[in-house]
Parts: C-alpha cells; sequence; structure tokens
C-alpha cells in the first residue's frame, strides 16, 4: 500500500512536467504498442478527435486512451467512470507515468489508497502484471495527442477507467 501513496504523491507533483505535453517516460513505446495489441485492444481505442481510430479496434468497454497523457482523470465524455476516479479528476489529478503504472497495475487499490477510501473501486477489472509492461504501454499512449494538444495549447479528452 505504500507504494500507491509514493505514486499518488509522484503524480501529483510531477503534474507540471507534463504540462507540455512532451515529458520523458520511462518506458519503451515500441514495446508498449505489443502490449497494448496483446493486453488492452479488447476493451480500448485510441481514436483522435476526427473519430480515426489509431490503435485498437474500435472496442468499447474502455474509454478511448486517445491523449491520456496528463489529462485529468475520469474526463472522457459519455463514459461512465467509477465515483473514486471521477473525484480524483475533478480535483485536479491527470494521468502521469506513476498514476497510470500505478492505476493499471491495480485500479481498486491504486484507488482506495490515493483516495485513502477503502471503500473506492475501479471499474477496470484487468490488471497489467508486470511494472515494466504499464510503464511501456504508458510510453506508447503517451505518443498519441502530443502534437495536436500542443497545438490546442492543452490535452486532448479521452481516458480510461484504465
Amino acid at each position: 500500500m505504500k507504494r500507491y501513496t509514493i505514486a499518488a504523491a509522484l503524480a501529483v507533483l510531477s503534474a507540471p512536467a507534463f504540462a507540455d505535453g512532451h515529458a520523458a517516460t520511462i518506458g519503451d513505446a515500441a514495446a508498449g504498442e505489443e502490449q497494448f495489441n496483446r493486453q488492452c485492444v479488447a476493451c480500448h481505442v485510441v481514436a483522435d478527435a476526427s473519430g480515426e481510430v489509431l490503435a485498437g479496434r474500435n472496442a468499447r468497454t474502455g474509454p478511448n486512451l486517445y491523449g491520456i497523457a496528463g489529462r485529468a482523470l475520469g474526463s472522457v465524455e459519455d463514459f461512465r467512470y467509477s465515483d473514486g476516479l471521477i473525484e480524483l479528476g475533478e480535483g485536479g489529478t491527470v494521468w502521469t507515468e506513476e498514476a497510470f503504472v500505478g492505476y493499471v497495475q491495480d485500479p481498486t487499490g491504486w484507488l482506495r489508497e490515493t483516495l485513502d477510501n477503502r471503500r473506492a473501486r475501479g471499474k477496470m477489472a484487468y490488471q497489467v502484471r508486470q511494472e515494466d509492461q504499464a510503464y511501456d504501454l504508458y510510453a506508447y499512449l503517451a505518443t498519441f495527442g502530443a502534437d495536436e494538444a500542443m497545438e490546442d495549447g492543452e490535452m486532448e479528452d479521452s481516458d480510461s477507467d484504465s
């Protein structure tokens, strides 16, 4: 549980680093693409604002992950997030590398620790088992939306109760 507290603290402290959408990531984006195609496409898609599918198979179980890096938690329009993710997003928490890695490895555990609420629950049932794969996934997903967000001056919407 201490790991989640550290991850939450790092998420808050590192938010300014992601303000420009180009902060360095620990993971390997190429390996992340492989992991995305192996672990995430059953539930998630990466589709830009025009609806063009950039990754995945147009799945709709989980939210669109386009522009996830630096975006507020629980902020993809018309997706039904858990109350905990919505609460964090409304409080200003954004998807940083550390927040993403902690969440995808144990969604409910991460939410409970971050919110200090043992009743908090995540809706995402799947868990990425290996930490290095979670970092790789974030590195891959961070490649989508950064350029467009820079043009607009902010990160685009799309998130994941994952």
